[in-house]
């Protein structure tokens, strides 16, 4: 038998392992618009947080597109989340919404309607999440309303928050920094090393309502 027959049996049998494995695995689905897919850098929180995670068991999934909005989340929630069913559901919106002149009422709703359909279809566990802060007084106060806003749906609905805004400004402090040191040409936008304080925000979330221990609660 010939090495390049070898080889790429080999690597047949190394995917349906992998396959066969990832099925035991919890399966982590993070929806969202610009940050969440990593616009505009090499190695994003979604990509750390995929590292750290597989250890844990936990398998990432990330349905999120360039300039998408809560909108996009609810007009392509059966191809982007109901027919993955995953165990968690990370929902990363805001900062689009709020330059894409999306009215906080009708963010708050798109938030509500994709918790709920997901609640209904195969109840995951859910987050939300914030995103950076800005050194704009006009633009921090934009994504301020959409931040409350997500703090309000967590409230209500009794979902998982994670601030990463205040970790993001507690980062700023400690370490005598501006945000501009930590976002792109366009503030929007986090550069890598601002893609590592939204990682280490939601890595420590897990960490404290231990994430990794809900594999009992995956019932399907």
């Amino acid at each position: 038998m010939g090495r390049d027959i070898i080889i790429l049996i080999y690597r047949i049998f190394c995917e349906i392992m992998s396959l066969c494995i990832a099925e035991f695995y919890m399966k982590m689905l993070i929806r969202g618009g610009s940050i969440a897919a990593g616009y505009g850098v090499i190695r994003s929180y979604a990509d750390i947080v995929t590292e750290c995670l597989i250890k844990k068991e936990i398998k990432v999934i990330n349905r999120s597109r360039y300039g998408e909005t809560s909108f996009d989340g609810i007009g392509t929630f059966d191809a982007d989340i109901d027919s993955f069913h995953p165990d968690i559901l990370l929902i990363h919106f805001g900062v689009d919404d709020a330059f894409s002149y999306v009215y906080r009422s009708e963010f708050q709703e798109n938030i509500v309607q994709i918790i709920r359909r997901a609640r209904l279809r195969f109840n995951p566990v859910v987050f939300l999440t914030t995103s950076h802060t800005f050194d704009n007084a006009d633009d921090m106060e934009a994504v301020n309303i959409f931040y409350r806003s997500l703090a309000i749906v967590a409230s209500d609905l009794e979902c998982h928050l994670i601030p990463v805004h205040h970790r993001w400004l507690d980062h700023l402090e400690e370490h005598h920094l501006r945000c501009n040191h930590l976002v792109q040409s366009d503030a929007r936008y986090p550069n890598e090393r601002g893609h590592e304080i939204i990682a280490s925000a939601m890595m420590k979330t897990f960490s404290c309502i231990n994430l990794w221990g809900y594999k009992g609660y995956a019932s399907h």
